[in-house]
């Protein structure tokens, strides 16, 4: 399948090993009534809040990805951006939501199907390590409450290391100090931007996990939509 035998494998994790989008729709659920939005939007489900914030907080992402806004910015503009949307003034939004969500939110513990199986299946025969653009208190949170980080040698977050996927300086900096080779490496992610193409720009395979079953772009080589395929891949 690939034209040189594996030794180290990058994993992204939002998105890709932790259920990103269904923790944090738990965690607004939770919050949406707390907060009496359903008074504030007129809206008895939390349904219509949780999907406008979706599609704006992925937005916002993307453009965190390649450093054309910042981290307060994106944790700012997600919720603003939702209020301004659902026709009610952002000024409206009580910063404590904000606070308690990302107290919330990073505790969650849902996974992909079959992700601890194949990570102790891929840990056995491979050097694992992570590589983050997620923000180094909640990435933390995170490993720790699903007890994701004994599979990993190395766990790279960007917010440390000063620079984002897809800019080919994080994939350099994890290679050197996992001491990995591009033509032995392997990069698994949910982003076709900042981890596939970000991953190949500098040499390393990639596989696109693709849970939701997006068309396959003509540039991308490799794809699994569940992680146990993995464990016939690898």
């Amino acid at each position: 399948m690939f034209n040189h035998e594996k030794k180290d494998i990058f994993f992204d994790l939002d998105h890709t090993i932790w259920d990103f989008d269904k923790n944090a729709e738990e965690s607004l659920h939770e919050l949406y009534f707390k907060y009496k939005f359903d008074h504030l939007f007129n809206q008895e489900s939390s349904t219509r809040f949780i999907e406008t914030y979706t599609v704006n907080n992925h937005r916002l992402w993307g453009l965190y990805h390649h450093g054309k806004i910042s981290k307060p910015e994106l944790r700012k503009a997600r919720f603003a951006d939702t209020f301004t949307e659902l026709g009610v003034d952002p000024e409206l939004f009580p910063e404590e939501f904000e606070l308690e969500y990302l107290a919330i939110c990073p505790k969650k513990t849902n996974l992909f199907p079959h992700a601890h199986e194949t990570l102790a299946y891929l840990a056995d025969r491979y050097n694992l390590h992570l590589i983050s653009n997620g923000f180094k208190e909640a990435c933390e949170t995170k490993l720790e409450k699903s007890n994701l980080s004994k599979y990993f040698k190395h766990i790279f977050i960007s917010e440390v290391i000063g620079v984002n996927k897809p800019d080919p300086r994080i994939f350099e900096f994890a290679m050197t100090t996992a001491q990995a080779r591009a033509q032995q490496s392997l990069m698994i992610g949910d982003n076709l931007d900042a981890d596939i193409r970000g991953a190949v720009n500098v040499g390393m395979d990639a596989i696109f996990f693709n849970p939701n079953v997006i068309e396959k772009p003509d540039d991308v080589s490799h794809m699994v939509i569940d992680l146990k395929e993995l464990q016939s891949i690898l």
